[in-house]
């Protein structure tokens, strides 16, 4: 099997991808979370217990997980990469400072533990732990009032939107934030020297002009993606997308674009509506009434797109070829438990084998649903991690999943 499989959102999982959420969230402050989108703080120590659980769940399914910062940390044993890493991050943190850049730079080197590093780097950096004794010009007298030199990345639990497994493929995604698209720059570095990895196709990459994020990526058959035209996914973006992924000759012959409200609540795909097996999916009752589809397929070269009628269900079965596609909808039927539990990502799911998915405790009317429907679930605590807006399929990045 290659060292990364991706051909379904359900074949059963065998290796995935984590970040477990560390001191950035203790860096998370209020002034900052419009920009660091985030509504609440969630409970570092709470946060990493039901973390930690998350990961259990998945080992104890014989899943073999794996870590970014660990990743990262390998490869920077090579003094070059660790030097490179530090300049990139460096400059992706628009210090305007160049006392401060060389200041920030000798903290950093210090590091000696290069899983340390990645944590310190991920962190940020407040202005207290450097001390710059002289304040002579307008820029030092200014910044010594603002609280850090570089900011934390309090979304990189969120592993599945920095960059996406496809087949054995990979994007490097282009995030919509500027603050998010720091988080890419580790996948940057994993693609470009770890072993596993390094040699990979790439069908985006972060140095794009549009945005797409992994949560609107979902990989449905060796046939079908589909796509999020939202908040946070151009359809410039996955026009581009499409014309590599087609020019690679990989086996995909379709991506299905859905266009999504611009609005937090329906920021990616994910968000809505995810598989659970060959003919069942998640769904909000607000995407299924109202959702416009658009197909795009290659034509000698050139894409073709058009636009898909009838119901979403319909749709969906064309392409997968399947008669009777269901949709289980979030919160069952009750526009109240719909509301609230998409916000806290009862569509959100992962599917760890065909009808097999871990979800949140607290989405109590979707897991019935599903559990009504002959899902089996795995139940995980998500008081903490919820406040930042995303569910188990958020938290995950599949590398290797059986082909189906």
């Amino acid at each position: 099997m290659n060292n990364i499989n991706i051909f379904s959102e359900i074949g059963k999982l065998k290796k995935v991808m984590l970040h477990r959420p560390g001191r950035e969230l203790n860096n998370l402050i209020p002034e900052l979370m419009d920009e660091l989108l985030f509504d609440e703080i969630p409970y570092l120590k709470e946060a990493q217990k039901e973390h930690d659980y998350f990961s259990k769940v998945l080992r104890d399914n014989h899943i073999e997980v794996v870590y970014l910062e660990d990743l990262v940390a390998e490869i920077i044993k090579d003094r070059n990469i660790k030097e490179e890493l530090i300049e990139e991050y460096i400059l992706e943190n628009s210090i305007d400072i160049e006392k401060e850049k060389s200041l920030l730079r000798q903290y950093l080197a210090s590091f000696e533990d290069e899983k340390e590093l990645v944590l310190k780097l991920m962190e940020g950096t407040r202005r207290e732990e450097i001390k710059n004794t002289s304040k002579n010009s307008l820029c030092e007298l200014v910044s010594s009032n603002l609280k850090f030199i570089t900011k934390p990345m309090p979304n990189l639990y969120f592993i599945r939107d920095p960059f996406t497994f496809v087949g054995n493929h990979v994007s490097l995604n282009k995030m919509w934030s500027k603050t998010r698209n720091r988080e890419t720059l580790f996948g940057k570095y994993i693609l470009k020297y770890h072993r596993d990895f390094k040699d990979v196709n790439l069908l985006y990459n972060r140095n794009y002009r549009h945005s797409i994020e992994g949560g609107d990526i979902l990989v449905l058959s060796k046939d079908l993606i589909c796509i999020g035209i939202s908040q946070r996914t151009n359809p410039k973006a996955i026009e581009e997308f499409c014309k590599n992924l087609f020019n690679i000759n990989s086996s995909f012959k379709t991506v299905l674009a859905f266009v999504l409200p611009k609005k937090r609540e329906f920021m990616h795909l994910d968000t809505v509506f995810t598989m659970i097996d060959k003919d069942l999916f998640t769904i909000h009752s607000t995407i299924e009434k109202n959702i416009t589809v658009y197909s795009i397929s290659s034509n000698n070269g050139e894409l073709k797109v058009n636009t898909e009628k009838g119901f979403l269900e319909n749709i969906l079965g064309q392409y997968l070829k399947k008669d009777n596609v269901k949709l289980i909808p979030c919160g069952g039927s009750s526009k109240v438990d719909a509301a609230r539990e998409q916000w806290s990502d009862g569509s959100n799911t992962l599917a760890i084998a065909p009808r097999e998915v871990i979800v949140y405790d607290r989405n109590t009317a979707t897991n019935r649903e599903l559990e009504e429907n002959g899902v089996k679930l795995h139940i995980i605590k998500s008081g903490e991690l919820s406040r930042g807006r995303g569910g188990p399929r958020c938290m995950s990045m599949p590398i290797i999943r059986e082909e189906i």
